[in-house]
């Protein structure tokens, strides 16, 4: 779709869109107060109505949740960027929802192209799609880290300080399990691979992390110690718990609190559990912005310029895996990000 862009921006909209109206793409062109301008015939057949139904339409009609696909439009039109959406569901004209992946890209006089890049029923999703979208990132990284795991061995070796030596090996555990997580995103379809752990591990594993990042913040434990050992996937587990940690230090944190509790009559996913095991990973820095709460977890949605918008997707997607649940409040000071995981699963 670049050279249709390019016309756009060169000829304006109107020549451009005649090309558009042809394409088997579902598209569509949206003003500056998001209301569908013109559908292509392939989005029409999509939304199960006419174009002439849709034209003056506001985008908030197709969103049944009535905020995360307006939000992303917003965050395109007033940042003048194109904004992805992985996976989302769309209302059409006969009420039926589909899952779709969209894309916004800013137009000359404030307004917006619609794509829909992808299209399945609900239900039908068979695999991660963000594990599908990481594979490509999984194995450009391997060679990387096989580098930095070399250079941290010569390291380890190389200097007499029982301090650094310890870093020389933290640097060579992260690279193997990065380089692990890795083969097994390379692997369609893997599964979690499940075992007894200790949580209070896995977070003073992430506290060590953190610890030897620049400008760390404190970090205050709240642990549970009669908290009974579930079984999970660690290493997994351990990538959910380090990008929360992260996204903390990434808001300014300069205080993280890691809590763990025994949570009962826990509600995941619809279901009620006699038990869960609470994971709280609390920060004091900036918050998250009301405009992203709704779309927060949906792949490449990111508070910041330079963000990927992966962290919090695939710590979604990883407590999924876990028949878990990850939820958030958040004001500037106070966040917290709260992982529930069944109990259940260890007995």
């Amino acid at each position: 779709m670049t050279d249709i862009r390019t016309s756009m921006m060169q000829n304006g909209p109107a020549p451009a869109v005649d090309v558009l109206m042809q394409c088997v793409t579902a598209m569509a062109g949206l003003d500056a107060e998001l209301r569908f301008i013109w559908l292509n015939p392939a989005l029409s057949d999509l939304l199960g109505a006419g174009g002439v139904r849709w034209h003056g339409t506001l985008l908030e009609a197709i969103d049944p949740g009535a905020s995360a696909i307006v939000a992303a439009a917003r965050r395109a039109l007033d940042g003048e960027q194109v904004v992805l959406l992985r996976q989302v569901a769309v209302r059409s004209g006969g009420e039926r929802e589909r899952v779709v992946d969209l894309a916004f890209s800013p137009l000359p006089g404030k307004g917006l192209l619609l794509e829909v890049l992808a299209v399945a029923s609900v239900g039908e999703r068979t695999s991660p799609l963000l594990s599908e979208s990481l594979r490509g990132f999984a194995h450009e990284v391997k060679n990387p880290l096989a580098g930095v795991r070399g250079a941290a061995q010569l390291i380890g070796r190389r200097v007499e300080g029982a301090e650094l030596r310890e870093l020389a090996d933290l640097i060579i555990a992260e690279s193997d399990r990065l380089a692990g997580l890795a083969d097994r995103l390379l692997r369609a379809g893997g599964k979690p691979r499940l075992a007894r752990l200790n949580v209070h591990e896995l977070l003073e594993r992430v506290a060590l992390l953190i610890a030897a990042e620049a400008d760390a913040p404190a970090v205050r434990r709240d642990y549970d110690p009669s908290l009974p050992l579930p079984i999970g996937d660690a290493d997994r587990l351990l990538q959910l718990l380090l990008n929360l940690a992260r996204n903390a230090l990434e808001a300014g944190a300069r205080t993280l609190t890691l809590r763990t509790r025994v949570e009962f009559g826990a509600r995941l996913h619809d279901r009620l559990r006699r038990a869960a095991m609470r994971i709280d990973v609390i920060d004091d820095g900036r918050g998250i912005a009301p405009e992203l709460a709704d779309s927060l977890y949906q792949p490449l949605v990111s508070g910041r310029a330079d963000g990927s918008g992966l962290g919090l997707a695939l710590a979604r997607e990883i407590a999924d895996e876990h028949g878990g649940q990850l939820q958030h409040v958040s004001r500037p000071g106070a966040t917290t990000f709260t992982l529930l995981l069944p109990l259940e699963l260890s007995t």
